[in-house]
């Protein structure tokens, strides 16, 4: 495809207005700002009249099949909303019910201009099988509850993650990958957050896990572990000593943030979750200020709900405002970054991510002749404040589309539809 005339966020999230931008073999080989010499062998020629070329968005935090839930545990503090709805409802979750509610979440995806996510949860074969159909990309974790003091060999997680490795990282052309997976410092023990760790490293894989979402977990950990926060505790054991994302980080104080940052770990900001189940939300400023990577997720359907990625965006840039009273604090740009190259290379995706020569083809495309657009004054604020991803007209992943102008090429979104709605009801009516 030969996107022309269009404006672009480049490299260094700029706008630049009337571009060329060509695709090919799934990765961007060109952008000018005048047509290639080649352009009649790009195929298709889109016209870019009164639209805008980014970055497509990464999904750092998920548990996607959790669309399964959307709207049925409401209203509760995390702990309760854990205990009395969430894990009770995924415990009459089947594989077959994770294939189909992965599907209709890569739709979701697709249709706010995300290509990639990592994704915690189970059923990872059926999880896989989903993403690869849908035409997406995903670093899948198999969810770990690790409430006996027994060695992670005990677990069957542990053999699983083996064969998920040997069978699925890589595939679908490097689209999916697996990473590793701590659940948290309350589900989990010392010994076997150690040897995950240790597994993963040697591997050479990731690992994706929760850290300080609320108060009482920081500070019932402090009282388990010496005066330990979870970032702490967790750097205590090794964990952070490899590749690490660590989701919410909303307690946090400046010693946390001064590992996160040595420690190279990632950040998954989940601005929507954390305000919706009232655990307040992460000092992102400061970690910004710090050299911490930031990045941004979603979080599941249960707690935010939605996989619009571009209003956890809106809230990345506006509740730290409000807060430190300075609206100065966190850019645009800033924002941008953290949904699409941070949220990349979170993913260990180093070609990703950046509307740049080379680069995998992973973009968006909005139509921004929208009043809401006008003027655009300043159009990197018009991105994050006034834009919306219900403005995405077209999603491609690795140089092919997966959604545009409402319509789906790789899925069957009725049918995913009305087998996630059927199976919602079947799971109530067992509970």
């Amino acid at each position: 495809m030969l996107f022309k005339n269009i404006a672009i966020l480049d490299e260094d999230f700029a706008y630049q207005p009337d571009r060329w931008v060509g695709v090919r073999d799934g990765r961007i080989a060109y952008v000018g700002d005048a047509a290639p010499a080649d352009a009649a062998s790009y195929g298709e020629a889109y016209d870019g009249a009164g639209k805008l070329l980014m970055p497509a968005l990464y999904n750092d935090h998920a548990h996607a099949p959790m669309v399964l839930l959307r709207g049925y545990a409401e209203n509760l503090p995390l702990q309760a909303w854990l205990e009395q709805k969430c894990w009770p409802f995924e415990a009459k979750i089947t594989p077959e019910d994770n294939y189909w509610a992965m599907l209709l979440a890569c739709a979701e995806l697709a249709r706010y201009g995300g290509v990639s996510f990592s994704d915690m949860y189970y059923a990872t074969r059926e999880r896989a099988q989903a993403v690869t159909e849908a035409g997406l990309k995903a670093n899948l974790s198999e969810g770990l509850l690790a409430f006996e003091p027994k060695p992670f060999a005990d677990y069957p997680q542990c053999a699983l993650n083996e064969e998920l490795v040997r069978d699925l990282h890589g595939s679908a052309d490097g689209r999916i990958r697996i990473d590793y997976n701590i659940h948290a410092e309350y589900t989990s023990n010392p010994q076997v957050c150690a040897e995950v760790a240790a597994i993963a490293r040697e591997k050479g894989l990731r690992v994706h896990l929760h850290a300080s979402e609320t108060k009482s977990e920081v500070e019932e950990c402090r009282g388990r572990h010496d005066g330990l926060s979870p970032i702490a505790y967790f750097d205590s054991l090794g964990v952070l000593d490899g590749a690490v994302t660590a989701a919410h980080c909303v307690w946090v104080d400046e010693g946390d943030i001064a590992i996160l940052r040595d420690r190279g770990v990632f950040v998954a900001n989940c601005p929507a979750s954390n305000l919706k189940l009232g655990s307040g939300f992460a000092p992102i400023p400061q970690m910004l200020d710090a050299g911490v990577k930031v990045c941004l997720g979603t979080d599941g359907m249960a707690s935010n709900n939605n996989h619009n990625l571009f209003q956890d965006m809106y809230l990345m840039g506006l509740v730290y405002k409000g807060a430190a009273l300075d609206p100065a604090v966190v850019e645009p740009r800033q924002v941008m970054a953290a949904a699409t190259r941070t949220g990349a290379l979170s993913q260990g995706r180093e070609d990703c991510g950046l509307v740049k020569e080379g680069m995998r083809a992973d973009v968006c495309v909005l139509d921004v002749t929208g009043p809401q657009w006008c003027p655009m004054t300043a159009p990197d604020y018009n991105v994050v404040f006034a834009g919306d991803g219900a403005d995405v007209v077209l999603t491609m992943c690795d140089g092919r589309v997966v959604y545009r102008d409402g319509v789906w090429p790789t899925i069957d979104v009725e049918r995913a539809k009305a087998e996630v709605a059927a199976r919602t009801r079947r799971i109530i009516a067992e509970l």
